[in-house]
């Protein structure tokens, strides 16, 4: 796509120019750690998305589990377990090459959401792991995460979006399945139709 060079945003001074100060309660509602108010968010979340960044390129990965699945360990630490997957560890190999980590926390019915930025270590910390036990297996490994801001999102993107709105839920069959995503891909080399029979009873069994 050409884009005129003559209408590109291109430093700082002039995006600011554009959009123009931001509002006080913006500026407020940012503090260096987890907040009580903001410890209710986390503890309600029962899902988020982790954005990480590496050498590779940049990562936006879901994370879900029961609400309360990220512990708030304490005002500046949370701990965040690494279920399984599928393996690629995308995530993980960025926090290895770069311990910046973004969490956007989303709560089901709620319209805002909590975004917290900071730093990540990678643990396998045996009593750690222990405490994230669930149907009786172990994650592979916890991200400890240390906080340096923490904020909420006003609810606009999410009325926008309408994202709790059971009205604007899309049937899973409008779109395609994902056996039919790998067999596309791959020009029919790979057997979409059996992966679609096996996924639903192989997602069941291999949640944890």
């Amino acid at each position: 796509m050409h884009l005129d060079p003559a209408h590109l945003i291109s430093d700082a001074d002039a995006l600011q120019a554009l959009y123009g100060e931001p509002g006080e309660a913006s500026i407020k509602k940012e503090v260096d750690h987890v907040h009580p108010h903001y410890r209710s968010f986390i503890e309600a979340a029962p899902f988020a998305i982790l954005a990480t960044g590496g050498p590779d390129g940049l990562d936006a990965s879901p994370r879900g589990d029961p609400a309360g699945f990220v512990v708030v360990e304490n005002e500046k630490t949370l701990l965040l377990p690494d279920r399984r997957g599928n393996n690629r560890i995308d995530s993980l190999r960025n926090v290895l090459a770069d311990p910046r980590v973004a969490l956007l926390f989303l709560v089901p019915g709620v319209s805002e959401t909590l975004r917290v930025n900071g730093t990540a270590r990678i643990s396998v910390e045996p009593a750690l792991l222990a405490r994230f036990e669930m149907d009786g297996k172990q994650p592979r490994s916890v991200l400890v995460i240390d906080v340096q801001t923490v904020y909420f999102q006003c609810s606009r993107a999410l009325l926008r979006s309408k994202l709790w709105d059971p009205a604007t839920q899309v049937p899973r069959s409008a779109l395609p399945s994902v056996g039919r995503i790998l067999s596309d891909l791959t020009a029919g080399t790979f057997d979409g139709v059996a992966y679609d029979r096996d996924l639903p009873a192989r997602v069941a069994g291999s949640l944890y």
